[in-house]
């Protein structure tokens, strides 16, 4: 049996504004983590067209060891404002899947049903609402990534203090995410899942926590102006890690 979640993120943005702003904060993150020969390689990120629909694809390596037995391959088809995600191991194979389809919507989290889910799947899942103020899973704690200390300049928007910060920011949407782990290696598969589901609200809540504290970044581009960012963002990740493996390989 697979284990399905799904979170509900409350953000003070509009729907339009989350798309640029999640684009954003996930190419300054990119940047952020590789190095040492690790990291994040974009291999393909382009438009697509088809029977299945109308939007962006993309694939990617994630880097975690030099040798790639732990590397992880993400593809993902943004046809915002659904989007789906599926990550996988070539290393483990058949046994691991990590499914994340989002839908994101003008509401404070009170759909019942945003991803129109069928009866079977809605009988496998549980919700967990992440408040991006609260610091539990987030890790080390940043002050500069802390929604209850930071206020835009060009919004005015935050910091987000009141308990029932979600129930009167405006403007405000939700992002729902349900996650679905497969892990079909016998005997680890419930402490595996439950895991990966635990690693993945922590990586939410934090994702989250710097997108708002980036508003000032993020506000006012436009999608030709991230789509430009996300190119210069992919050559600098490839000439980084590129530059760092030679290094090492020249040390050793």
């Amino acid at each position: 049996m697979v284990l399905v979640k799904e979170y509900r993120i409350i953000n003070n943005c509009t729907v339009d504004e989350y798309r640029i702003a999640q684009l954003y904060a996930v190419a300054k993150m990119s940047m952020s983590e590789t190095g040492s020969g690790e990291g994040v390689e974009v291999i393909v990120n382009e438009p697509y067209d088809n029977e299945k629909g109308k939007g962006q694809y993309t694939k990617k390596i994630y880097n975690f060891t030099r040798q790639g037995a732990l590397d992880m391959h993400e593809e993902a088809w943004n046809a915002y404002p659904h989007c789906l995600t599926v990550m996988t191991s070539p290393f483990i194979g058949n046994c691991f899947k990590v499914v994340t389809e989002t839908m994101h919507l003008a509401d404070r989290g009170e759909t019942e049903n945003a991803l129109n889910l069928d009866a079977k799947t809605l009988a496998l899942r549980t919700i967990d609402s992440i408040d991006v103020t609260e610091d539990k899973d987030i890790g080390a704690y940043k002050e500069a990534e802390d929604p209850k200390r930071y206020k835009s300049a060009k919004t005015g928007r935050g910091p987000l203090t009141s308990e029932d910060w979600r129930k009167t920011c405006e403007p405000v949407m939700t992002c729902y995410k349900l996650v679905t782990t497969e892990f079909s290696w016998w005997g680890f598969q419930t402490a595996v899942e439950k895991f990966i589901q635990s690693t993945m609200r922590g990586m939410f809540a934090v994702f989250h926590r710097q997108l708002f504290c980036d508003t000032d970044g993020w506000f006012g581009m436009t999608i030709e102006e991230l789509r430009a960012m996300e190119d210069e963002t992919a050559k600098k990740l490839l000439e980084k890690r590129h530059q760092e493996l030679t290094s090492k390989t020249e040390f050793n």
